[in-house]
């Protein structure tokens, strides 16, 4: 896995022009594992409404996961498909524990009021660009990231009582 800073700034990058906030919450709350991490995320921002988003690859392999139940009691949880895992996806332990908890998707939008666990399967058109391809093509792609990962990390930015979806690290 590439250093944390490179991964933070790649993904500054990622989001800019789009309403996404990257944040360093997890350095700032010094953990390791996503459970550890939403557990402080929720007990600090306790108005905030969460949604955990991961690829069809992680469901895959989320039952491998550090407190993978816990994690699926704590927030709904968004599967964006991918590409080549769909049937590793839904044949997946995890998959079979969170079968009952498959909500549709065109209630998404009412997430914030799901019972947990809750889970919904995102189908559209995703990008076939692969990044296991292409961190593969270019072994050292954190390295274009180093001096931006130089820049001190600015200090916590609060959320707003609004949902939120982001991504962190199992």
């Amino acid at each position: 896995m590439a250093p944390y800073q490179a991964r933070l700034a790649s993904a500054r990058r990622m989001a800019r022009h789009t309403p996404i906030r990257v944040s360093d919450f997890e350095a700032r709350a010094k953990t390791r594992y996503t459970a550890d991490t939403l557990d402080k995320l929720v007990r600090r921002h306790p108005k905030c409404r969460f949604i955990w988003l991961m690829g069809d690859d992680n469901l895959a392999q989320f039952h491998l996961w550090r407190d993978w139940r816990k994690i699926a009691r704590q927030v709904p949880i968004a599967v964006v498909a991918r590409p080549g895992y769909s049937d590793d996806a839904h044949a997946s332990v995890a998959m079979g524990w969170l079968r009952r908890a498959v909500r549709p998707a065109g209630q998404a939008k009412n997430w914030t009021c799901w019972r947990l666990p809750a889970l919904v399967l995102l189908r559209f058109r995703p990008d076939p660009t692969s990044a296991t391809r292409l961190r593969a093509a270019d072994p050292a792609w954190h390295r274009h990231f180093m001096n931006a990962s130089r820049i001190p990390i600015s200090g916590a930015s609060v959320p707003s009582p609004q949902p939120r979806t982001g991504s962190l690290n199992p």
